[in-house]
């Protein structure tokens, strides 16, 4: 499940509307517009499989009535088979309260996929962040889209993206910042999408998301697959998803991890600081893999790493990372 905030007019229904359209994704979209009726509902293109909308006022100061849990348990049915679901919220959300509020729902079947907040490069510094403390706002984000870039001069624009990522980093030391123009960003960053896969199973980007010649509309994500025999320990493990190579804002893969009992298959999945563990996946014996998406990174450095989390243990693994990796391993 993923977040999507921004101040109003930033662009985040254009930005929803763009990886809407990533062929073959299904996708559930949550909606919510200040007001009795929800405007926002109207403006999306038409790619959704399944809408759901709140109406009624900002998302993150909604009654305790079950609305965002009953739109959330709709989309989350495995029927439905849902890549992903997006809660667009109203730009008077607060991206801290609402990622509290995704975070304590108890719908099965739904992982935290990020929060991205989408910034207007013109306005940002008059509106949101006028001076003073960093906003708040910063703390919550993983993903932080500097939209609207076409729309300053271009020897401003690395400059912008600088000061607003300087800005980021006094409130959140791992936020991705990336620059936009008409919310296009590559949906890779976001969700897995099956059309986008090739036979080696590095993802592919055959289709040009932009038209303009700008370098901030071609920020396409990158990736990295690492696949390796044996067992892996724990601890080495831990420590990349954890704090994986610079530049990576998601990584997920199937391994084999040894653990004292033996040897146990797992999915994992990371979205920014975010770190999710669930049984299942490598059987135990079988190939292991992890993939590494990302923007402007070392994908030689981040092979490497990648490649040394997956190296096969030496032994049983210490009580401490057994610990370490217990405490990420859902409940489910």
């Amino acid at each position: 499940m993923i977040a999507l905030t921004g101040h109003l007019g930033a662009g985040k229904t254009t930005l929803l509307n763009h990886v809407l359209r990533a062929p073959h994704a299904r996708i559930g979209v949550v909606i919510n517009d200040f007001g009795e009726i929800n405007v926002d509902a109207g403006l999306i293109s038409g790619q959704i499989d399944e809408p759901a909308s709140i109406a009624g006022g900002c998302i993150c100061c909604l009654p305790d009535d079950g609305q965002l849990d009953a739109a959330l348990a709709r989309l989350a049915d495995p029927r439905l088979r849902l890549d992903a679901i997006i809660v667009e919220a109203s730009g008077l959300a607060d991206p801290a309260a609402l990622a509290r509020i995704i975070g304590f729902s108890e719908i099965g079947g739904v992982r935290d996929g990020g929060v991205v907040d989408v910034i207007d490069a013109v306005q940002h510094f008059d509106t949101v962040d006028s001076g003073g403390a960093a906003p708040a706002r910063y703390g919550a984000a993983t993903l932080v889209v500097v939209n609207k870039l076409d729309q300053i001069r271009d020897a401003d624009r690395d400059t912008t993206l600088r000061r607003v990522e300087a800005r980021v980093r006094e409130r959140n030391s791992r936020a991705h910042v990336i620059g936009a123009t008409n919310g296009q960003i590559d949906p890779a960053l976001l969700y897995d999408v099956a059309a986008a896969t090739d036979e080696t199973g590095q993802l592919s980007f055959r289709e040009a998301l932009f038209s303009e010649p700008d370098e901030h509309a071609h920020v396409h994500a990158e990736s990295v697959t690492v696949t390796a025999d044996g067992a892996a320990d724990p601890e080495r493990l831990i420590e990349l998803l954890e704090d994986p190579p610079a530049g990576v804002y998601r990584m997920k893969g199937r391994v084999a991890v040894r653990h004292r009992a033996g040897i146990r298959g797992y999915v994992v999945n990371v979205v920014g600081p975010a770190v999710h563990i669930a049984r299942g996946g490598a059987a135990p014996g079988s190939e292991s893999h992890l993939v590494a998406i990302g923007t402007h990174f070392d994908t030689g450095a981040a092979r490497t790493r990648m490649a040394d989390a997956l190296r096969p243990a030496d032994g049983p693994p210490s009580a401490t990372a057994q610990r370490r990796w217990q405490r990420y391993l859902t409940r489910a």
